[in-house]
């Protein structure tokens, strides 16, 4: 097995941030959500590269154990405690990424944390002496992944959480206005350390050797690693803000072909490369996983819903936070070594939260 010189411990060290280290030392960075799996990372390069003060507020405690000193217990339901703590930590930028993500919601009422939370998390800052910058993370799901939007109001999710990320957006707009300093963003699909289902699945059944590519199919994706979705998040807040205040972007790296990242995965963990397999016999996994997961299968290895992402094209070409913060720093090769060097040592702690 072949590892890239970065460590999956200290990559988050390797490109720094966009401030001069005077001037990130100055900044009080609160990032709601922060247990969850972009949050780790978002929270541990700004805790490495020395950031004045960083905290997170999550009803979960925390994936990485290392910053438990850093989290407070708040469920972002909870307008007044959500307030308390906003209010005693005094944000110069917030990145308000505490949400309910799964899919498992049969409706917009399953997923209040997506436009209540939103809703709290404005009012708390409005109501502090000096408005910290926002940064808002939606999704991609606010659009059917075969559906490519006019406008950054044009809609059509497929699932209640897409709904209720409509919701998040459209709330963020409304109340914050002209008074709070705002940016959407939608990451798409995003991997890397820390991660959980979909994509540490499907980097398991690589390494498994369960991975069967549908025939002959050439599917692009404008996925992104963690590290890159970082660079982007600080790039926004500390680099880009003026030009993109009060606007919507995706979160994604260039686009790049599956079959050739499964055959990196499975070359990084030393295992033999993917298999390919009649797309009809897919087709026929899918419905059994879909009548499994009729049945109580949360989670069973291959659905309709996940084959027909699976071989279907998703290149986001249109508002891309790559026009403002330039490409990420993380090649695939040096993507995938760090993050499959994770899985095999292991995180100290792999708790599943939102």
């Amino acid at each position: 097995m072949t590892f890239s010189p970065l460590r999956a411990d200290n990559y988050l060290c390797a490109y720094p941030p966009i401030l001069m280290p005077g001037a990130l030392k100055s900044e009080r960075i609160l990032i709601t959500g922060a247990s969850g799996f972009i949050g780790t990372n978002l929270l541990e390069f700004y805790r490495v590269w020395h950031a004045g003060a960083v905290a997170n507020l999550d009803s979960a405690p925390p994936r990485n154990p290392q910053h438990r000193e850093l989290w407070q217990a708040v469920d972002i339901r909870d307008a007044q405690a959500l307030r308390a703590a906003v209010t005693a930590f005094q944000p110069t930028a917030v990145f308000h990424l505490a949400a309910r993500t799964d899919l498992l919601g049969n409706t917009v009422a399953d997923y209040a944390a997506n436009s209540d939370g939103v809703e709290n998390i404005i009012a708390a800052i409005r109501a502090l002496p000096s408005r910290p910058r926002l940064i808002v993370a939606s999704s991609r799901l606010v659009c059917d992944i075969s559906y490519h939007p006019k406008t950054d109001t044009d809609y059509a999710p497929p699932n209640a959480y897409g709904e209720s990320k409509v919701l998040s957006e459209t709330i963020t707009r409304r109340a914050c206005g002209n008074s709070i300093p705002w940016i959407l963003v939608r990451p798409t699909s995003i991997w890397g350390p820390w991660f959980d289902i979909p994509y540490r699945d499907f980097f398991e059944a690589v390494w498994r050797g369960l991975y069967l590519h549908p025939g002959n199919a050439r599917v692009y994706k404008s996925f992104g690693f963690v590290g890159n979705t970082v660079h982007q998040f600080d790039h926004l807040m500390f680099g880009a803000f003026p030009k993109a205040q009060g606007r919507t972007y995706y979160l994604a790296d260039a686009p790049m072909e599956v079959l050739p990242w499964a055959s990196s995965i499975a070359a990084a963990f030393g295992v033999r490369p993917p298999l390919r397999a009649p797309y009809l016999l897919l087709v026929i996994a899918g419905k059994v996983g879909d009548a499994l997961k009729a049945v109580g299968w949360n989670n069973p290895p291959l659905t309709s819903f996940r084959l027909a992402n699976l071989t279907t094209d998703m290149v986001i070409d249109y508002m891309q936070a790559q026009d403002l913060t330039g490409p990420g720093p993380y090649s695939m090769d040096e993507a995938v070594a760090v993050t499959v060097e994770w899985m095999v040592r292991g995180p100290t702690s792999q708790q599943k939260t939102e």
